[in-house]
């Protein structure tokens, strides 16, 4: 059955596609799927986050302070100020302009954790700047979204931070605590975690689709375009700055990871529940999620076949 689970979540890219294109052809076996659905959806992927992590892994940012005050400087820095970036240079209209940057100001995805263990980069350190940066997520994004995407549109900074709260912090620490106080349960049931974020999250890209089928067949071109320079910058970025401040190889790749890869099921909810008025704000969180799976596996393949010396299963070495 493991086995079995395993071959589903790694072909996650693929459903993905797949609920993409069924939401695009048949919009109404999946516009069904908005509003609140979308919602508790992504609480389940942050709650199926929370029971992978231990107490442990909260210990671990204080070994490695350096590489996480790195990861999450370059995450909240980096990833907002080039989606600005593109949106001002492409002239994107408002909705995708605010998309993209809702994206771009989100914490790293979970599948940045499965990426980093294909590249056979550090996976521990992958995984204690996705918690970081999903922890601090609901100061961050709506500061970022509030300066940046302000600009188009009045921004609710502080129902975008209520939201985060409960939608993504409450259900990774509630995750956290049930793996403290109920270890064998949640041994027993960690499984699932992954196979309900893969289908919660298929489900979201798919509903998204359905419900702005017309609108991505009009803007395609246009969106492709702006989520690929999006992620590929923060790859690129993401590892420049890692060497030049001095950091190991594995460390450089993990970082890079790490911010190249956006939460965009938390994108797709904030804009569906705080942007309303910008329907086509949801559109750029379905074209990244694609994307980045595509150039996560791409950089993955590429990575792998380089294995740095420091095992990717424990703590770099060089990272203080």
């Amino acid at each position: 059955m493991q086995n079995i689970i395993n071959r589903f979540t790694g072909l996650y890219p693929v459903w993905l596609i797949l609920f993409a294109i069924i939401g695009y052809l048949r919009p109404e076996a999946l516009a069904w799927f908005s509003g609140q659905w979308i919602l508790w959806a992504l609480t389940t992927v942050m709650l199926g986050m929370g029971i992978t992590l231990t107490v442990e892994d909260f210990r671990r940012l204080l070994r490695m302070p350096g590489c996480v005050a790195l990861g999450f400087v370059a995450q909240y820095t980096l990833m907002p100020l080039i989606g600005w970036g593109i949106a001002h240079v492409m002239k994107l209209e408002p909705g995708f302009a605010i998309g993209l940057i809702l994206v771009a100001s989100c914490p790293g995805g979970t599948a940045s954790n499965m990426i980093t263990y294909l590249a056979r980069a550090n996976v521990a350190l992958s995984v204690i700047l996705t918690m970081a940066s999903t922890l601090l997520a609901f100061i961050m994004t709506p500061l970022w979204c509030q300066t940046l995407a302000g600009q188009y549109v009045p921004v609710d900074a502080w129902g975008l931070c209520k939201t985060t709260l409960q939608a993504v912090v409450v259900p990774v620490i509630a995750g956290v605590l049930l793996n403290w106080r109920f270890p064998r349960t949640v041994a027993r049931i960690a499984w699932l975690g992954p196979l309900l974020s893969v289908i919660a999250i298929c489900f979201i890209t798919g509903g998204i689709v359905a419900s702005n089928s017309g609108n991505l067949a009009e803007n395609a071109i246009k969106m492709t375009l702006a989520v690929f320079l999006l992620h590929t910058f923060g790859f690129a970025l993401g590892y420049m700055v890692s060497k030049l401040v001095g950091y190991s190889e594995d460390v450089a790749r993990t970082v890079s990871i790490e911010v190249g890869m956006q939460n965009g099921g938390m994108a797709t909810t904030l804009s569906t529940i705080h942007f309303t008025s910008q329907p086509l704000a949801a559109v750029p969180a379905v074209f990244s999620a694609i994307m980045q799976n595509i150039l996560g596996a791409l950089v993955a393949s590429f990575w792998r076949a380089r294995p740095t010396p420091v095992s990717a299963d424990s703590p770099s070495k060089n990272c203080p």
